[in-house]
């Protein structure tokens, strides 16, 4: 009974550190985990409006909630997450739909936007300069970004509704 409370123990403590590492991770990469409220994950995906079949990037993905709501609606998505805990409960979260949504456990700093028809972030406003940047020089011409609260300095939205700002470029 010893053997097992300190095993347990000692995954509980892991747990937490990992929590730790990927709360810190995200705040110096782009955002901590936030997840999007259900209205504004559809206003997103409505001023989107990406037809079935197209590829949604989801940039910080968290646990996968608006890959899923993508998925449902027809599209393939795409999500980009930093935390290793995170990243496997949004696969978790999407199995049903394996086949329209992929979880890439990683940095989307470094990712290839090119198969991107739209890209959803929630990024703090600090890192919104360098993610104009990031859309300007790995997406394809075309491709609308919906932003959760924080706006591209510099760039005027196509549409707003929500707290979601929307981009064309």
């Amino acid at each position: 009974m010893i053997i097992l409370s300190t095993i347990l123990l000692a995954i509980l403590a892991i747990l937490i550190l990992v929590l730790i590492y990927s709360f810190i991770v995200g705040i110096i990469f782009g955002a901590p985990y936030l997840p999007t409220m259900n209205d504004q994950r559809q206003t997103a995906l409505e001023l989107l409006d990406l037809k079935p079949g197209q590829t949604l990037f989801d940039l910080g993905c968290g646990d996968g909630r608006m890959l899923k709501a993508a998925a449902q609606k027809g599209l393939n998505a795409v999500g980009y997450e930093l935390s290793p805990l995170l990243a496997f409960l949004a696969w978790i979260n999407n199995w049903h739909y394996r086949r329209q949504v992929e979880v890439r456990w990683g940095n989307y700093w470094r990712a290839d936007l090119t198969d991107a028809d739209g890209i959803y972030v929630f990024l703090l406003t600090k890192y919104m300069v360098k993610f104009d940047g990031l859309v300007k020089s790995k997406a394809k011409k075309g491709v609308k970004v919906a932003s959760y609260t924080f706006k591209i300095p510099g760039k005027k939205p196509a549409a707003q509704a929500n707290a979601v700002h929307l981009y064309k470029y």
